[in-house]
């Protein structure tokens, strides 16, 4: 799947979690998934758990993690 194929599948609609970013639209927020992956939540855990969810959704969040972070710039106060 390409990137903007999968970067559409993460929506922000601030009737839904407060305009946080989700999944499709669903309920499920980038950051849950993010947050239990590095509780060590596995990938298969996740689908069984949202049944909702598909593999896709979450190799989006990552790539919408890793895009966001791609655009962070720290500089140097002095």
């Amino acid at each position: 799947m390409k990137k903007e194929e999968l970067l559409s599948r993460i929506t922000v609609d601030p009737k839904i979690l407060v305009g946080k970013p989700t999944i499709r639209g669903l309920r499920i927020s980038v950051e849950q998934i993010i947050k239990a992956l590095a509780n060590n939540v596995s990938a298969k855990e996740l689908l069984e758990e949202y049944p909702e969810l598909e593999p896709e959704d979450i190799q989006a969040v990552l790539l919408y993690a890793a895009e966001l972070i791609s655009e962070e710039r720290v500089f140097q106060l002095k």
